[in-house]
Order: structure tokens, then C-alpha cells, then sequence
């Protein structure tokens, strides 16, 4: 049994309580990490402030934390099979899906990096015999709170954006799926200064609130639930520290009936399968014109019951939910959706010969559920899509608009027109016309409207998060007024 260890300080330490990791395709218990203590929390944050106000962290020039991360990306496709391997019994997803996570991580990495020594400021025009110079330092001390569902790509996007712009980093992994954090900690372990590179592991109950409360973090970026991200916003208020906020989604593919729709089909349903829809931007709601309702969904639920599901390693279409608790929750609603009569295809669980201890369901479809019904409303996280009719493209837009999630959304049609009018209408921090994902979209600016969240990861602006704004101003004389 592996004991994952927690890095703090340059050192790798174990806490007194262990939790088990579990493989989701197995149920089996594949390694056990730390639950850590307030005492090291306060440990790896007072080690972070003197490695963070140390001259050999300031001496670190720019582009030579760029070519750090450029390293660290180049590592990360040497081992892209092996992590890859990680990655898939962590979090149970299809070994493709996992392979793709692998090489996203290493993008970003490559993309941050470099970007490290263009993260420039401005100067502004004020009057003769005075420059004013903006420029953008670290924040300080950065807390990352990683999600269970994209471990490895969550990590690198806020990470290699943090250490580019020359901040001190302390990760919290989730404590269903340290195991890619912990190689991306190994590697860096001896790279970076100590204290610069930190991994925490435990349960987020416990050990989140140390963190996020602690009063010598300057920024806390958190990926998860919205009440989870309520209680994270809170502990930051009391400090008055930024935060950066990706939480749930309901996202909308929104299909009229000029869409390609084999093109749409087969959108619509990666966007609802991908990671067992534990996704936060996964496309949960089918809103379909009317006039070609019935023919989308029939040939929609053909393509959801050839769908194969198993375990991670098969690489079939679909892995398991991540954990009992997910299991529970899931199928739970599934049995009153069934007994609603809203399941038109899947809604079961399934046993898998040889992984009965693994958590799989049907990938589902729900028909005839109300707009406002918590099935429309809220997030389900699993391969469960719900289908909704409009007749005009305002009914469309209110529909897309009717929840309190704005993250994603989707529009298919081969009308221009109809197309950029809908994409300016609905409320979504991204919106996909005739796609829906762009490969991962390393470079686009991501996060929602209402309680999707707050601020922007991914491209360039996310290296603002990471920085703070100073204002110089200089006076200067000529020679003969000194």
C-alpha cells in the first residue's frame, strides 16, 4: 500500500490520520494520503512567506521560471503513459480521456511558461517631468483547492500560471485523487526553492477551512461546489483576499433544426458522457426546437444504448462515478426520475463482470421534465442529460438563461445569424457555436456567470489572478532645475 506523502517545507512528511484512495473502476484501496493538521497547515504557509520574501526566490528571473514550466511540460509527455495510467485509476475515466488530461496538463505548463517573462505593465502619460509606471508583482502566497474530477489539469492551469507570474503556491489535491499532484510535487521538489512548491492532501471538511482561513494566504483559487465555494469566499472576506471561483454548471446545448445534425448528435452526447458528466461544464440540458425534437432524441437514445461502459483501463466510452457517495446520490435520483416517468433511455445501475465493487450507472436520458423541476435546475454531475422544446429563438434564450448557472453553453445552427444573436444573448462564460469543448481550449478564458463563479482561468488573462497592480510615479528635472 502506498502512503502518498504531503510536501511542505522541502520535506516530505506524513500526517497522523491516513485516508484511503480508492480506484473507482475496482473500488479497491490503490494508495492512502495524509489528513493534514492545522499545525502543518500553519507550517507550510510560514515556509511559503520565507521562501516567497527570499532573495533566492527574487533573484529567479522571469524566463527562468518559464523554462522551468517548458521542463516540466517536456517531463510530463516523456511519462504521458505512466501518468496517464495515474490518472485513470484515480478518477476511474477511460484511459483516452485520462491520456488527453496528461497532455492538457502539459500544455498548460508549456503555454504559462511561456508566458512568464511577457506578464508586462504600462506606462501612463501624466505631464512633463513625470513618469508613471504600472507594474504587476506576485500576489504572495497562492492556495489552489483542487476538484477530484480533472486532478491533473486543474492543478497545472491555476499552478503554472501562479509560479509564472513569481508567487509562492500551496495545492490542496482532493482527497479522492492526489495521485498526478503528487508527481507533478516530486518533480518539483528539488526544482524550486523550498517552501515555493508545497502539496497538502486530506479531507477537504478538515483541512480546507485551515487554509482558506489562514490570515497570511493573498489568494485562494477553488474549483468545486457552489455551497463549498460559498463557505471559501466567506473565510477569504474575513482576511480581504481575492479568489478566483470555477463551481457548478447546468450547461445547454442549444440544437435548432437547420443544426448539422449528425455533427450535433454526437456533440451533444460527449458533452454529457465525458468523465461520466462529472464535469463541471458538461452540456447536462438538450434545449431542442420542437420541429425535430422527436427525430434528435430517437436517434439520440440509439447512440446513448450502444454506448459501452467499464472500467477506466478498457477505454471503452464510458468509466464509473467517482465514489459511493456519488453512486448513491445518482441513482437515488434516477429511481424517482423512473418512477416520474422522465427516463426514456438508462436510469440503472450497472454490474460490470469482474469490477462489482466498481460504481457504474447507464449513461441517461430524461424527457418530459418541467423547466423548473430540480432535474432542469440543478447540477447532477453524471452522464445524465435532460431534454427540453423551444419553438422561437427568444423561448431558447430564456430557457438556456432559466437557471442560476452560467458556465457553458453550446449553439447549433448553420444560420449565422441566429448563431452570434444567441451567443450574445446567452449568460455564459463560454459559448460553443457548432462545437462544444474546443479540444480543452488551453488559451480561452474560462468561468461563468451567476453562480458558476467568479474570475477567469485559462489564457492569458488568467495570469491577472496571480498578480497585483503598482503604481509609480517618478519626478524628474532637467539639468539645470537640479
Amino acid at each position: 500500500m502506498k502512503k502518498i506523502p504531503m510536501l511542505i517545507n522541502g520535506e516530505w512528511v506524513h500526517g497522523a490520520a491516513l485516508v484511503d484512495v480508492r480506484n473507482p473502476s475496482t473500488g479497491e484501496v490503490i494508495a492512502q494520503i495524509s489528513n493534514a493538521s492545522k499545525a502543518q497547515v500553519d507550517e507550510a504557509v510560514r515556509a511559503a512567506r520565507v521562501a516567497f520574501e527570499s532573495d533566492d526566490w527574487r533573484q529567479w528571473k522571469a524566463y527562468e521560471r518559464g523554462q522551468l514550466l517548458i521542463e516540466l511540460a517536456h517531463y510530463i509527455r516523456m511519462h504521458a503513459e505512466e501518468w496517464s495510467l495515474l490518472e485513470c485509476r484515480d478518477v476511474g475515466k477511460p484511459l483516452s480521456q485520462a491520456r488527453a488530461d496528461i497532455e492538457a496538463a502539459a500544455r498548460y505548463f508549456e503555454f504559462y511558461g511561456g508566458a512568464a517573462d511577457k506578464v508586462m505593465g504600462d506606462t501612463i502619460p501624466i505631464e512633463d517631468g513625470l513618469l508613471n509606471a504600472v507594474v504587476l508583482e506576485p500576489v504572495g502566497i497562492t492556495v489552489h483547492i483542487v476538484p477530484w474530477n480533472y486532478p491533473i489539469q486543474i492543478t497545472a492551469r491555476s499552478v503554472a500560471a501562479a509560479i509564472a507570474t513569481g508567487n509562492a503556491v500551496i495545492v490542496k489535491s482532493a482527497e479522492d485523487t492526489p495521485l498526478t499532484t503528487h508527481a507533478i510535487a516530486e518533480w518539483l521538489a528539488d526544482k524550486l526553492p523550498k517552501g515555493i512548491f508545497q502539496h497538502i492532501t486530506g479531507l477537504g471538511r478538515d483541512v480546507g477551512p485551515y487554509l482558506t482561513s489562514h490570515p497570511d494566504i493573498n489568494h485562494i483559487t477553488f474549483t468545486g461546489s457552489v455551497p463549498t465555494g460559498i463557505a471559501v469566499m466567506k473565510a477569504a472576506a474575513e482576511n480581504i483576499i481575492p479568489v478566483t471561483l470555477e463551481l457548478g454548471g447546468k450547461s445547454p446545448n442549444i440544437v435548432f433544426a437547420d443544426a448539422n445534425i449528425e455533427q450535433a448528435l454526437e456533440g451533444v452526447m460527449r458533452a454529457i458522457i465525458q468523465n461520466a458528466g462529472q464535469t463541471c461544464s458538461a452540456g447536462a440540458r438538450l434545449i431542442i426546437e420542437e420541429t425535430v425534437k422527436d427525430s434528435f432524441v430517437s436517434q439520440l437514445v440509439e447512440k446513448f444504448q450502444a454506448l459501452q461502459v467499464g472500467p477506466g483501463e478498457a477505454d471503452l466510452d464510458m468509466g464509473p462515478l467517482l465514489n459511493e457517495r456519488q453512486f448513491t446520490k445518482i441513482t437515488g435520483l434516477l429511481q424517482q426520475a423512473k418512477a416520474d416517468g422522465y427516463v426514456i433511455t438508462g436510469g440503472e445501475p450497472l454490474l460490470i463482470e469482474g469490477y462489482d465493487k466498481g460504481y457504474y450507472i447507464q449513461p441517461t436520458i430524461l424527457d418530459g421534465v418541467d423547466s423548473k423541476d430540480p432535474l432542469a435546475q440543478e447540477e447532477i454531475f453524471g452522464p445524465v442529460l435532460t431534454v427540453l422544446t423551444f419553438s422561437s429563438v427568444e423561448e431558447a434564450i430564456a430557457l438556456a438563461n432559466s437557471t442560476d448557472y452560467g458556465l457553458v453553453a453550446g449553439v447549433w445552427s448553420q444560420n449565422i445569424d441566429t448563431a452570434h444573436f444567441v451567443a450574445s444573448r446567452v449568460q455564459a462564460g463560454q459559448v460553443f457555436i457548432n462545437n462544444y469543448g474546443a479540444a480543452g481550449g488551453i488559451q480561452m478564458p474560462f468561468g461563468g456567470y451567476k453562480k458558476s463563479g467568479i474570475g477567469r482561468e485559462k489564457g492569458f488573462v488568467a495570469l491577472r489572478n496571480y498578480t497585483q497592480m503598482k503604481n509609480i510615479a517618478i519626478r524628474y528635472a532637467p539639468p539645470n532645475q537640479r
